[in-house]
């Protein structure tokens, strides 16, 4: 979801946020009473994986200082620094830093960029991404070498840092190919229609039914393939049932929010499953609370659904309109 998307719709309900101060998730600080979900505490301290000082508990929400000022620049000499935010394209690279850290001790730093203060355009941070969007990382061990871009961040990460293969393959191995494939069918397919589903089923004034049914439909024949392909496998790449690797980390954040798209996830039973498993490992239960605590899983909405009577309420006013929609222009679910 673009900066743009949610600053148009937005704006009134911006707060002022700074590295010590990052944002909740990629939505909660900037809409009031959101369908389908409510708020929850930020965490108030700012943290790198450096940090000794144990970070606090999260509490109430405190007072925010709209004055705070934002990164400036980068803040680490050593290791990895990531410049991140609660989105699904951040948090797949946080997920895989935290994989690296437990299975090589591989230390990293992390700042966060708020997004809707438009931090990302500031000419320190195009200097490093040249297309102004998060995340993006440097690499202070390889002379302040900057990745942008999520595949290419995750391929850059793995071939410098994961010698033994855990999370990846051997570049000569068909299943190097494989897992390039399917993180290139993400970047084209799951991530932009599923963030069009995002803005046009959920953050846009006039609700066009064409466009809902547009791109939540096609997102569900995306997830359709991904449902067809982890059929008889626990992973989407390698022998067998598979191995864990980029090429899940790469989809597990737009998958794991799917709900909030639109998107029934039992409709795909196969995809659910695989979301719960990856959702076991500790380095991705890290990894998604980075910047800050994340509570807009699928798993998170719907039990925030369940026990409030008005989030169920608005709950089924969205997929009224859904269905209408669908209904309007004939759209029939068929993957691929």
């Amino acid at each position: 979801m673009s900066a743009n998307t949610l600053r148009c719709v937005l704006s009134q309900r911006i707060r002022g946020l700074s590295t010590r101060l990052p944002s909740r998730s990629f939505i909660a600080p900037y809409i009031q009473q959101p369908q389908h979900f409510k708020t929850f505490p930020c965490r108030v301290s700012y943290s790198t994986s450096r940090t000794t000082t144990p970070t606090p508990a999260p509490t109430s929400s405190p007072e925010i200082d709209p004055d705070m000022s934002e990164p400036t620049g980068l803040i680490a000499k050593s290791g990895i620094e990531l410049l991140t935010f609660g989105t699904p394209n951040g948090i797949k690279i946080s997920v895989l830093l935290e994989e690296l850290k437990e299975a090589y001790g591989k230390e990293y730093t992390w700042q966060a960029i708020n997004i809707m203060k438009n931090t990302q355009k500031e000419p320190w941070f195009t200097a490093l991404c040249p297309n102004g969007r998060i995340p993006v990382i440097v690499d202070h061990d390889r002379n302040g070498f900057a990745v942008f871009e999520g595949l290419a961040i995750l391929s850059y990460l793995t071939r410098h840092y994961d010698p033994e293969h855990k999370f990846s393959f051997p570049v000569d191995s068909d299943e190097y190919s494989e897992a390039e494939q399917w993180m290139a069918w993400q970047h084209g397919g799951i991530g932009p229609m599923q963030g069009q589903a995002n803005h046009f089923f959920r953050f846009a004034k006039e609700k066009i039914p064409y466009a809902i049914q547009r791109y939540v439909g096609e997102s569900e024949r995306l997830y359709g393939i991904l449902d067809k392909r982890l059929e008889n496998r626990d992973f989407i790449v390698g022998p067998g049932r598979g191995k864990y690797s980029i090429a899940d980390i790469n989809l597990l954040g737009w998958v794991s929010m799917a709900v909030f798209s639109g998107i029934d996830i039992k409709m795909f039973p196969n995809v659910d499953k695989w979301v719960e498993r990856c959702h076991q490992r500790p380095a991705v239960k890290k990894g998604f609370n980075i910047p800050n605590e994340n509570k807009y899983t699928n798993a998170d909405i719907l039990k925030a659904r369940e026990a409030d009577p008005e989030l169920k309420k608005q709950a089924e006013e969205s997929l009224k309109l859904l269905n209408e929609a669908k209904e309007k222009y004939g759209y029939k679910y068929s993957s691929p």
